[in-house]
């Protein structure tokens, strides 16, 4: 008959497997994020918290979606993350003309899209494993417009439920 643990060994135990499993979770699966800016309402506010699908876009025949609010990596400083919403695809056509996005000639419906600016891009096709990204909130958001594309491989997941603050739980769309 094998001898009990004592009670400190099975707490300790007990806590390192929770960390472990805490970590990979973290890792592979599903992160918290926090949106520190206003550049995303009104589908986010500063101060929302978020969980991200990290694995989603890792899985095969999954690619990410126009309109998907999307977390990836800052291409300017890729420690830094940036939560925005896809709007164009690799080889597509993008053009701004006065806050109107335009891809491959044809104006997109952007009903989340509450402050516009005017601002204006000539067209540009976006490379190859490269994607388009817009803040919601136009007129207050660094994005795509300043400093350009985020690569495929900067790409963290897409933005599936708000979880704080209470009075705003539920699935973003």
């Amino acid at each position: 008959m094998p001898l009990a643990k004592p009670w400190w060994r099975e707490v300790i135990e007990t806590v390192l497997y929770a960390f472990i499993l805490a970590l990979l979770i973290r890792t592979f699966l599903i992160q918290a994020f926090w949106i520190p800016s206003g550049s995303m309402i009104p589908a986010l506010e500063p101060g929302d918290r978020v969980m991200v699908i990290k694995f989603w876009y890792h899985l095969p025949k999954i690619e990410p979606k126009r309109g998907q609010i999307v977390v990836f990596k800052y291409p300017m400083d890729p420690k830094r993350d940036f939560v925005k919403r896809l709007i164009g695809m690799p080889g597509e056509t993008v053009e701004i003309k006065g806050g109107r996005v335009f891809i491959n000639n044809r104006e997109i419906a952007e009903p989340y899209v509450q402050y516009q600016d005017n601002f204006t891009m000539p067209p540009e096709v976006i490379p190859a494993n490269n994607y388009f990204c817009l803040g919601d909130n136009r007129a207050n958001s660094q994005d795509s417009r300043f400093w350009g594309y985020v690569p495929a491989n900067f790409m963290r997941g897409p933005a599936v439920f708000r979880y704080w603050p209470p009075s705003r739980i539920g699935l973003l769309e």
